[in-house]
């Protein structure tokens, strides 16, 4: 993975007056850098599945206390029986107010899977001979090296983003300097479940959140881990697709030529929805995506190479949905989440399944809307010949009458949002960028993943941006997540640039 690319990328914003110097910002947040990460340790150690409600319950009471104790005033704000908490500091009324979104929640994790003993005792790590190796926090004592990393559930996805404001904050009262915006926080803890309580939130409170912009402190940095603004993000929906055959497993010797096989027709199914260069084969999917020429050369500045990523990753060559990563990344996608039918490995049996599964997740941008694209997947469906039953298993007259039976779960998940790229709060952003890292920074139009940005855009009217700190290798949702301390230290000086610039 690369660390960092040098590459000029023109932004034209005007630099305001800073009460850091930048000079300034780099020696306090490498003094700060120790106290942060022993803080952020013990913050990681909280287990945080968001469908937990003891886990949201000791988040939400760690949480409240670090932002009591850097003078924010508190409040946890409850819908249908899911905390949120919000928070502001004092209110200057000559001041612009930012609205900081925070996530607290994570993935799931499977502890098995990790190499550690368990995903919530943090542990620092050093690559050794290509691979990770734990090594003594102790030696945060000394010179830290910002290749070490941090291995643990959410170090990048996002108590990261999160501990690295606040770290900023306890450099801004160390100085005795007050941001140069009013902070309002909200804090999220069923971010990862797509926020299902979060938009009644907003609506029922929505002179708590006015503000002049939306600062999103979650996502992960564009593959070449420069310093990173995203204006928008896609949303997301997600389906549980079972296609039946028979009522019970059979022996694939007695029965095989005789008894339809579900896995075949689901395969059959799954392959006509898209083709082999990865284009979704949906009729109407894409339709209202149009990119033009001066988008694609805009996006076309961002440093990246289709093939050289396609490597890195591990695979031959990219799907040929866009032109480049960024172009693809403004399309909706299409995706196998995962696959069950039968047994496999050590478990494997000659049988014929009763059933065939696949989860499948849909990305979707501002001019493809959620609802659409699900109703898209449905008629799909059904113009293949499948008949979808309402309950969770076929009456044996269903099974009588249809050779092709299948059921469809949907959920409807996050809103594709994407703010414009020359607002006030964009050139407010970009002057803190522009502070601290001198044109060694990008601004992506849209991320390929989801936030639960759209109540705050669409109830408030105020644009919403992400600053993104992890490095591109966090292996976020998965196992092994982690964040790089040279990732994590920008992150604090990406803070103090921002919170020192007038808006």
């Amino acid at each position: 993975m690369r660390k960092f690319i040098l590459f000029p990328f023109l932004l034209l914003v005007g630099l305001a007056h800073a009460q850091l110097s930048k000079n300034e910002i780099f020696t306090t947040s490498e003094a700060q850098l120790r106290v942060s990460l022993i803080e952020f340790r013990e913050y990681l150690s909280l287990p945080n599945n968001g469908k937990v409600p003891e886990d949201i319950a000791r988040n939400l009471e760690w949480t409240q206390a670090a932002l009591e104790s850097r003078g924010f005033k508190t409040r946890v704000l409850i819908g249908n029986g899911v905390p949120h908490l919000f928070a502001h500091g004092k209110m200057d009324p000559n001041k612009k107010t930012i609205l900081v979104y925070m996530q607290v929640d994570g993935q799931p994790v499977d502890s098995a899977a990790w190499n550690q003993e368990n995903p919530y005792i943090p542990e620092l790590m050093e690559e050794m001979d290509g691979k990770w190796e734990p090594i003594n926090w102790n030696f945060l004592d000394g010179k830290i090296n910002p290749e070490w990393k941090i291995f643990a559930r959410s170090a990048s996805d996002s108590k990261g983003p999160t501990m690295t404001f606040f770290s900023a904050l306890d450099i801004l009262k160390q100085k005795g300097i007050e941001p140069t915006v009013n902070l309002k926080f909200i804090l999220d803890f069923q971010e990862e479940i797509s926020s299902p309580e979060l938009a009644p939130i907003v609506a029922a409170n929505k002179d708590l959140f006015q503000a002049d912009g939306i600062l999103i402190m979650d996502g992960t940095r564009h593959f070449s881990n420069l310093p990173n603004l995203a204006f928008g993000a896609r949303g997301i929906v997600t389906a549980t697709l079972t296609v039946f055959g028979p009522a019970n497993d059979l022996h694939s010797g007695q029965y095989g030529n005789f008894a339809p096989n579900p896995a075949f027709q689901l395969s059959r199914l799954l392959a006509a929805m898209k083709d082999e260069e990865g284009k979704v084969l949906i009729p109407g999917f894409y339709e209202g995506v149009n990119i033009s020429e001066a988008d694609f050369e805009a996006m076309s500045q961002i440093p990246e190479d289709n093939q050289e990523m396609a490597h890195e990753m591990g695979f031959a060559e990219a799907e040929k949905v866009g032109r480049n990563y960024q172009e693809a990344l403004q399309f909706p996608s299409l995706n196998i989440r995962g696959l069950k039918s039968g047994w496999t490995g050590a478990e494997v049996r000659t049988l014929i399944p009763a059933e065939a599964v696949v989860e499948i997740d849909i990305r979707t941008v501002k001019e493809t809307p959620n609802e659409r694209q699900l109703a898209l997947l449905k008629r799909f469906i059904l113009d293949q010949g499948f008949y979808l039953i309402e309950g969770e298993e076929p009456t044996e007259e269903e099974r009588k009458k249809y050779p092709k039976i299948a059921s469809l779960q949907t959920r409807n998940g996050s809103q594709p949002f994407r703010a414009e790229m020359d607002t006030e709060f964009a050139k407010w952003l970009e002057s803190g960028m522009r502070h601290v890292f001198g044109d060694q920074f990008i601004k992506t139009r849209q991320t390929g993943g989801s936030q639960p940005m759209a109540p705050f855009i669409n109830i408030l009217g105020a644009p919403a941006v992400s600053v993104r700190i992890p490095n591109p290798d966090n292996n976020i949702h998965g196992p092994n997540e982690n964040i790089r301390i040279g990732n994590y230290l920008e992150g604090i000086q990406t803070c103090l640039g921002l919170l020192t610039q007038d808006f």
